[in-house]
């Protein structure tokens, strides 16, 4: 719980500290003391946006620090562990400072964190309630968080499976629209893919066989000329016409050689060299005239490779530069085809996958809806017997949970969102209608006075019974609500005389189970704090400052004395003042006794059974 609020520079407060314990805590003060800087101090610990016009005149920063008694709240103390804060003798502190020129920064345990963080850290430690609250509880989106809070674990957990099942349905009816709106440019891809398949098909080309035929081309083109050349080369080598050749020169080389190498050894040996290039010179030889007698002309080879060159010129202008990139257009488009020819398949596949999610969702929404029904009758009985200790004993309250129908509509029509108007939901033979939070219309209804029909809140509710219905509400939560502490920020507005007292009565008896702090106007509310803080302003001529102080005995009586009459020193109103005070101590009193009755017959119970 929150032990200790500082505050410094912030609005008309100079420098103060509240000192908070358990139980219910009050803050009065005159009209524009600055009572609600106390509640803007508290919304910038749980992050709330930093206005700089709060900062004091004068001063460059405005600062607000939290203590926080983590020793009840582990998930809290590791939280600040793990944004690299210290909890220090099972406390924590939480700090914002706001500059004149509008920086913020935040602190958790002593380190540095984002804003943000420093939200999710304070959020759910505060639950924060004004007079603003009573408008949104007027939403119906409000009126159903508040009816799902009341289910706790058990209704969350159904409210769980309902919103994973509702993402998956609406995740598969995405993808299948995208596909059913794509159908006409697939079916326009695959035919412009099928026929460049077939014409690379049609041709059924080869590795390699580009650069292949235009080498043969080449030589084609040039037949008369080589088969030239390799004749006039086979006649220098070996002539058959009897002319001079090399095969003739380099016999009588050798015969030249041959007549003296037996007078010097390096003419035998060149002799013997000589006879060596001539072994070489007559396989050259031979291999000449095998290439002449080879070079035929070969007209229709020669338009076969250009007709194929040509087929193939006109892929690689289409599909590729070489044939190689041909063909991995080939194979990286019949892949393609074949994910287009299957998207029909995964059409049928997607409605399959529709029914099915649709059909766990009827289930899971039914399940979803009995448990709201269910604890809207619980709860609205709580709260009517909460309404009948607030000054309503007549009021009746009831929580309306129900379902709306809808016209059947194809389910492939597209909508407009996440929570459209999708075709409806078939649930027992009905058609609903339904979003991301169910198919329930959650509405609290008031009838205020005897005689008259329960009504919905934005209709049959005063401002000051909406005060009530709302302390009613909080009442009635926080047996299930894990926030340990609760501020309520002038919730009795528009209340008075009876009704008043009432309240504090109310507030009472839920700081028995949590630490609250209230800012009132209301005596009769003052009356029942277990301490009470006044916002005391001052002005020197030149500047106004507000402090908060603790008040004893005496001083409570004073300023209960002020809030009832206006005057301090009225003996009536003093002596109203301590009239309530002790009427208000007498009634804790016996509510307590009466609190620790039961528990104390079920300890003598236990201790019979044991």
């Amino acid at each position: 719980m929150l032990e200790e609020i500082r505050i410094s520079s912030l609005g008309v407060i100079d420098s103060t500290t509240l000192t908070l314990g358990p139980g219910l805590t009050v803050v009065t003060g005159e009209t524009g003391a600055g009572k609600t800087m106390v509640v803007t101090a508290l919304g910038l610990l749980l992050g709330g946006r930093a206005d700089t016009g709060a900062v004091r005149t004068g001063s460059k920063a405005a600062r607000v620090e939290g203590v926080v008694r983590a020793d009840a709240l582990a998930d809290f103390a590791a939280a600040v562990e793990e944004a690299g804060g210290v909890v220090e003798d099972d406390r924590a502190l939480l700090a914002r400072n706001i500059s004149a020129e509008g920086r913020s920064r935040a602190y958790a345990g002593g380190a540095t964190v984002p804003v943000a963080v420093l939200g999710e850290l304070a959020g759910p430690l505060v639950a924060v309630h004004g007079q603003s609250d009573q408008h949104r509880l007027l939403r119906t989106t409000a009126q159903r968080d508040a009816l799902d809070r009341f289910g706790g674990p058990a209704l969350a957990a159904l409210a769980a499976t309902y919103r994973t099942t509702y993402d998956a349905l609406l995740a598969v009816e995405r993808e299948l629209a995208d596909v059913l709106a794509s159908t006409r440019e697939r079916a326009r891809e695959a035919d412009l893919l099928r026929f460049g398949l077939d014409e690379i098909d049609a041709v059924e080309p080869q590795p390699g066989e580009d650069d292949a035929l235009a080498a043969e081309e080449k030589r084609l083109g040039y037949t008369d000329e080589l088969r030239t050349a390799a004749e006039r080369a086979r006649e220098a080598l070996s002539s058959e016409q009897g002319a001079p050749d090399a095969m003739g020169a380099l016999a009588a080389a050798r015969s030249a050689l041959d007549s003296v190498s037996e007078h010097d050894p390096a003419a035998a040996e060149l002799a013997q060299r000589v006879a060596e290039v001539g072994y070489l010179l007559t396989d050259a030889a031979a291999d000449v005239a095998s290439y002449a007698s080879g070079v035929d002309v070969d007209p229709a080879r020669l338009a076969a490779v250009s007709e194929r060159r040509a087929a193939l010129t006109a892929l690689t202008r289409k599909y590729g530069a070489t044939v190689e990139e041909v063909l991995a257009w080939s194979a990286a488009s019949a892949k393609r085809l074949t994910e287009l020819e299957a998207a029909d398949d995964s059409v049928d596949e997607l409605r399959e996958r529709r029914q099915g999610l649709r059909t766990e969702l009827a289930t899971a929404a039914r399940a979803l809806s009995e448990a709201r029904q269910a604890a809207a009758v619980d709860l609205g009985a709580r709260v009517e017997a909460e309404l009948a200790h607030l000054a309503m004993p007549h009021a009746r309250f009831r929580i309306d949970v129900r379902v709306v129908d809808q016209a059947p509509r194809d389910d492939d029509e597209p909508g407009s969102g996440d929570d459209e108007q999708r075709a409806p939901l078939e649930v027992d033979g009905r058609h609903l209608r339904f979003g991301r939070h169910g198919l329930d219309d959650v509405e609290m209804l008031l009838a205020a006075n005897t005689g008259s029909e329960p009504r919905p809140l934005t209709k049959g509710a005063s401002g000051g019974e909406l005060s009530r219905v709302m302390l009613a509400l909080e009442v009635s939560l926080a047996a299930t609500s894990p926030v340990p502490t609760f501020v309520f920020d002038e919730v009795d507005a528009g209340v008075g005389g009876k009704a008043g007292i009432e309240i504090g009565r109310r507030l009472a008896a839920l700081a028995t189970h949590k630490q609250v702090l209230v800012v009132t106007h209301l005596p009769q509310v003052a009356a029942y704090a277990d301490a009470h803080v006044v916002v005391r302003k001052e002005n020197d001529g030149s500047v106004t400052s507000s402090g908060l102080q603790t008040l004893d005995t005496d001083q409570r009586e004073q300023e209960l004395s002020r809030m009832l009459a206006g005057l301090e020193s009225s003996d009536t109103a003093v002596a109203h003042a301590r009239e309530l005070l002790g009427s208000a101590s007498t009634e804790k009193a016996r509510a307590a006794t009466e609190a620790a009755a039961p528990r104390k017959a079920s300890r003598k119970g236990a201790r019979a059974v044991s």
